[in-house]
Parts: structure tokens; C-alpha cells; sequence
């Protein structure tokens, strides 16, 4: 097996659990922490902490899906999502910082859909 996967860190992957507030309710995420600092890394470029993220997140998502049936999983596919498209996540952070006094306009889960097939 290659080198490169039986050599990480064994601290990368243990489980971390860290309290949020969503909607003024105290819950907890646990995640691997190599997750958390992917989630930190976003956060970062999105002018914001950890948890502001995921409470932003957690409420887009619910307006549009109206349910996340597993926010940790949602939240290292959210990850994996950004690790694979971080080149459309800079663009769009790059937009939405040149325009920050307007109003941001969210794009839909198709025009999403297709700007990613685009980019791939």
C-alpha cells in the first residue's frame, strides 16, 4: 500500500468533539481532526469562525433541504466538496468580497450544479 496513506499522522484522524450553538442550542460535532482543520481552513477564507460557518451552513442548508438527517457526515462531505472545487470557492469568496456592501445573491442548486460541471 502506498507510503503516503500508511504514514499519516495518527493525531490527523482522532476524533475531536467541539460544542456549537445552532439557533441558541448547545450541540456537539464530532469530528477527525483533520476535518476540523479543513473546516478552520473555510472558515478562514470566509471571514469567519468554525462555528459561525457551520451555524451559516446549517441554516442554508435547512432553508434549502429543509432537514441534514447527519451534520457531521454533511460536514466532511462538505470537506471533501471544498478540497475538490476550492478553485470555484475562491472565486465565489473573491465575488462576494468585492461586492460586500450589496446584497449577495445566492445561486440556486442547479446554477451550482452547473458552474461545477464547468469547472470539472
Amino acid at each position: 500500500m502506498c507510503c503516503l496513506f500508511r504514514s499519516q499522522d495518527p493525531a490527523s484522524y482522532a476524533a475531536e468533539t467541539r460544542a456549537v450553538r445552532l439557533h441558541g442550542h448547545a450541540t456537539s460535532i464530532r469530528l477527525e481532526a483533520a476535518f476540523w482543520d479543513i473546516l478552520e481552513e473555510i472558515a478562514r477564507k470566509e471571514e469567519m469562525s468554525v462555528a459561525r460557518f457551520i451555524g451559516v451552513l446549517h441554516d442554508e442548508v435547512l432553508a434549502q433541504q429543509n432537514e441534514i438527517a447527519n451534520l457531521a457526515s454533511f460536514l466532511r462531505v462538505t470537506c471533501l466538496h471544498y478540497l475538490r472545487h476550492q478553485d470555484l470557492h475562491a472565486e465565489q469568496v473573491a465575488q462576494r468580497l468585492r461586492r460586500k456592501d450589496a446584497p449577495e445573491k445566492t445561486m440556486t442548486a442547479r446554477e451550482m450544479r452547473e458552474k461545477i460541471a464547468v469547472v470539472a
